[in-house]
């Protein structure tokens, strides 16, 4: 590279950045696979992985979201790969996963994915465990509800409960 080129970029040094889209027909639109998606070549010297996730937006045709601080440096040289691979290999190298919403991804550190995640299924169990609670009872004629109780217990979701009453021979039911 001529002197004129490196004064022209200062980070040309550190940073070598060579993107192609390969096989572009006359319409001006990428290469495409079997199953219609872009293919790319990429060839990235210690760039950041939010300017690559960047430019991998722009070849996917959706929106991407960063979780603050991300701050990673990757090389990557790939020939004629689908962009959606070589998204997942730029991500899985900083240890980022994604998190998609229609055509919105959101990228953020894995175990933040994962907390996420957990935090919604545990918010969905409550939700869904929250409505009102039901109390029947049941009088019993040729079993005794002290021995009844256990039993029934098994069949009651995890926040059922069963009390009996022994003078009246009585089970009562919440759930």
């Amino acid at each position: 590279m001529d002197e004129q080129a490196k004064a022209y970029h200062p980070r040309m040094g550190m940073v070598a950045v060579l993107v192609s889209l390969l096989a572009l027909p006359a319409a001006g639109t990428p290469a495409r696979s079997d199953d219609g998606e872009a293919r790319i070549s990429m060839d990235v010297k210690d760039a950041d992985v939010v300017d690559v996730v960047r430019l991998l937006s722009e070849v996917g045709g959706f929106q991407v979201v960063f979780h603050p601080g991300i701050n990673c440096k990757v090389t990557l040289k790939v020939r004629e790969v689908r962009w959606t691979s070589a998204l997942e290999v730029a991500l899985r190298s900083c240890g980022l996963g994604r998190d998609e919403d229609a055509d919105i991804v959101r990228v953020a550190p894995i175990g933040t994915l994962r907390a996420e995640a957990a935090d919604r299924r545990k918010y969905q169990e409550e939700k869904a465990q929250g409505g009102e609670r039901s109390v029947t009872r049941y009088r019993l004629s040729y079993a005794r509800a002290a021995e009844m109780a256990p039993i029934v217990k098994k069949f009651l979701s995890p926040r059922g409960e069963v009390i009996y009453d022994a003078r009246t021979n009585t089970l009562i039911v919440i759930d």
